[in-house]
């Protein structure tokens, strides 16, 4: 879920704004683009896959102007590529929605926070649980960090929204609309579960050193703890 337009008061937009900014600028601090100059690879891999995921969120109801259903990905592109680059992803994806006039451009912020950083510290949050409590088995971090994460945060991510419609909206209205969207939850939570899982089923299989956070070493061979966080 994301906002297409602007019913939540000034104040909340500044807010989230800065919030977006202060997580941008940590990922930066993290120097991402090292990766990306390094290996070529994955400059392509990474560029692909943001053109796939901003086409990808064209697909998307929408039975109020203010307010989108799609599905995020956001938990893919953590485990495929860490969370610094998979936070700029979701930045050039919000950022192309606003050019191309689908998203009011001070919802920039919001729509950062809730598509991208909130169910990214989802996924960094399970990720740690599955790296530590866990056994080294591929199926465990396959259906709990990718599965089950990916439900859990679509979930987070929808919670965001009617956090926020509750507590800045404008338009007395919004805060029903919001509440009648999210019975849709359950409903994207199971595709969001699915369609990322699958691909990151495959990803692991054909091309397991692409999963930046799944070492192969382990989890495959079974000879060591040494994972490869977000």
């Amino acid at each position: 879920m994301s906002f297409a337009q602007v019913i939540l008061a000034p104040w909340l937009i500044w807010v989230c704004a800065g919030v977006a900014l202060s997580a941008l600028v940590l990922a930066l601090f993290q120097r991402p683009w090292r990766a990306l100059f390094q290996d070529t690879g994955l400059q392509h891999r990474w560029l692909a896959a943001t053109l796939m995921v901003a086409m990808l969120w064209q697909l998307r109801a929408q039975a109020v102007d203010w307010l989108s259903l799609h599905l995020l990905f956001t938990t893919l592109m953590t485990l495929v590529f860490r969370g610094p680059l998979a936070l700029l992803s979701c930045l050039l994806v919000n950022l192309s929605l606003v050019l191309t006039g689908r998203v009011a451009w001070p919802l920039l912020g919001v729509n950062l926070v809730v598509t991208g950083l909130v169910p990214m510290l989802v996924t960094v949050l399970i990720w740690r649980l599955v790296d530590r409590r866990l056994p080294s088995h591929p199926m465990a971090f396959l259906f709990i960090g990718g599965f089950w994460c990916a439900a859990l945060s679509a979930l987070a991510s929808g919670l965001a929204v009617l956090g926020l419609t509750r507590l800045g909206a404008s338009d007395p209205s919004a805060l029903f609309q919001a509440s009648e969207y999210a019975r849709f939850l359950p409903l994207l939570m199971p595709s969001e579960a699915f369609i990322s899982g699958m691909l990151l089923s495959i990803l692991m299989f054909y091309h397991p050193h692409w999963v930046a956070t799944f070492n192969d070493s382990r989890y495959l061979d079974d000879d060591g703890r040494g994972g490869r966080g977000p």
